[in-house]
């Protein structure tokens, strides 16, 4: 299988062929050569190509980007293979391993060994499940954990390796990893205790400068767990971004010496892109693409240094066409077959069909099922959710494992805080700028603002209220009800959220100093699934608590 490569990437190459010696001259030293990497990222778990909510194959995953790896290797045995983090959580198959039987090798490490990785750098996801998980799968890994600046708390050295260097076709390549520093704004603080996450632009000015005087490398490449901070094309930051959470602008501009960047985090397609010489390339999500880049040196002599003619990236697309690698799917299949009988369990019953499909236009009876949970799990008074895909459903009848986790897919646990009557309305203030300012003939679906992403959209049940969309951004709540009587702005409540919330995650910075009154071990999927298994009787229709207006 060949790749694409840049019309600049092969017009150099041409030309330095062009430049071999006639017949009868003196013989030419030039040598070239060529590095490919390649690279992963956000893969979530995902191997198998299927989609565990529905049970329907999907056009992702480890086994199907297997495919085109080997396929690469075949044009380029000595290639680079690196992934960019968020590796160990994200479907049932990660979710089962992690939390019901943590005792044979993590399910991701096992496939990623038999694939030849050459590093994985640690996404914000690796600490979901705690310190025990994350060092337990790191240990499993035959390739090294990068990430240059997580430290040791109170100290300056790296708790994780900084950086790797390799060599391929005598180029010697160092590639470092760097992880978002945002990661105490959304996990549990005992999930990252004796750490502390600077800013990767000051680690990197620090470790690409080793890599280049001391390790003497010849390209440095940066696997990154964060993204581009702004839309390109106005220069906008999505709303909600925690500072510093996507700083690969900054790290292009201001690190010299970097040639090629990987980033990760945002989920986006970046096939390639130069920002001051850096040539910068995202991978998508769940392993719906393979990122690559090659890079063309030469050197006058084995004596000189190498130099960089060119460098060309892509993004390669998975389909259902591309056929999953069976020595991919028999390694897994184990665990693949423990989580479908896991999932396959059923807890009780709905008597109609639910669906989340417009659960972020008006209330639904499937996110009112979160909010039952936590109001009940937290004794609370009002609780706030977001429907976190719009793809779930509840079958009429029996209802399931699989079900109830497709619905909440997220390793969040439950928090109880003390919120003022004024500080629940802010944080439906908050919430009400998923949707752009008020334009006549526009239906509120038509005025959703893309940039703001859905699962920060929270609905809040234990009062009324509405969303009236023709008033200013920050004064769009009214009639906020709490027991049929206008909410006292000074009156406390018991406020049931998840813990990325407490933590201000997704911008609701309301949350972050409040009070905590209660905290729950399990995530609250987990605490969902034993609530309806001793409530089976799902309710099916929805409290129609809160409106849109007009």
């Amino acid at each position: 299988m060949r790749f694409p490569l840049s019309r600049l990437a092969v017009a150099v190459w041409v030309a330095g062929l062009a430049l071999l010696p006639l017949h009868g001259t003196a013989p030419d030293t030039t040598e070239r050569a060529r590095v490919t990497v390649l690279a992963t990222t956000d893969l979530h778990g995902r191997v198998f190509p299927i989609n565990y909510g529905n049970n329907q194959p999907s056009a992702d995953g480890l086994a199907r980007i297997a495919t085109l790896v080997r396929a690469a290797r075949k044009e380029a045995p000595d290639l680079l293979l690196v992934d960019c983090g968020d590796t160990i959580q994200g479907t049932p198959l990660a979710y089962y391993h992690n939390r019901i039987n943590n005792e044979p090798i993590d399910p991701m490490m096992l496939a990623m060994n038999a694939l030849g990785y050459t590093s994985m750098t640690l996404g914000n996801h690796e600490y979901n499940f705690g310190l025990n998980v994350l060092h337990k799968a790191r240990g499993e890994a035959r390739f090294p954990w990068l990430s240059a600046n997580t430290l040791r708390s109170g100290t300056d050295d790296p708790a994780f390796t900084p950086y790797v260097v390799r060599e391929v076709a005598g180029v010697r390549v160092g590639i470092l990893g760097l992880t978002t520093p945002a990661i105490p704004s959304w996990e549990n603080p005992a999930h990252f205790s004796d750490l502390s996450f600077i800013d990767p632009v000051a680690s990197a000015k620090r470790w690409v400068e080793v890599l280049r005087s001391q390790e003497r490398v010849d390209v440095v490449v940066a696997a990154v767990h964060f993204g581009i901070n702004q839309n390109l094309a106005d220069g906008r930051t999505p709303p909600g971004e925690m500072p510093n959470e996507n700083p690969a602008l900054p790290l292009a501009q201001t690190v010299p010496g970097i040639d090629l960047m990987f980033l990760a985090h945002t989920h986006v397609n970046v096939a390639g892109l130069s920002v001051n010489g850096v040539l910068i390339s995202q991978a998508g999500r769940w392993g719906d693409r393979l990122a690559r880049a090659d890079v063309f040196l030469e050197r006058p002599d084995r004596s000189a240094r190498w130099r960089i003619l060119a460098k060309a990236s892509t993004t390669l697309p998975v389909s259902l066409a591309t056929t999953p690698d069976p020595e991919m799917l028999d390694l897994v299949r184990p665990y693949h077959e423990a989580t479908q009988t896991w999932l396959s369990q059923p807890v009780g019953r709905s008597s109609q069909a639910l669906n989340s499909r417009e659960s972020r236009l008006r209330d639904t009876a499937i996110i009112d099922l979160i909010h039952r949970v936590q109001l009940g799990a937290g004794q609370a008074d009002i609780s706030f959710a977001a429907a976190f895909t719009l793809d779930a459903t509840l079958p009429a009848g029996d209802v399931t494992v699989r079900d109830l986790a497709a619905l909440y897919i997220y390793e969040n646990t439950l928090v109880v805080v003390e919120l003022t009557g004024a500080e629940v309305k802010a944080a439906l203030e908050h919430a009400a700028g998923y949707f752009r300012p008020y334009q006549a003939g526009l239906t509120p679906s038509e005025l959703i603002d893309p940039a703001v992403p859905g699962y920060n959209f929270d609905t809040a049940e234990g009062v009324e209220y509405a969303l009236d969309l023709r008033r200013p951004l920050g004064d769009r709540v009214v009639d906020l009800r709490f027991a049929g009587a206008p909410i006292d702005p000074a009156r406390r409540f018991r406020v049931a959220i998840n813990n990325y919330r407490l933590n201000g995650g997704g911008g609701y910075r309301m949350f972050r100093n409040a009070r905590v009154i209660d905290q729950a071990n399990q995530e609250i999927r987990e605490l969902m699934i034993d609530w309806v298994r001793r409530n089976p009787e799902i309710t099916a229709t929805p409290s129609n608590n809160w409106r849109i207006l007009p």
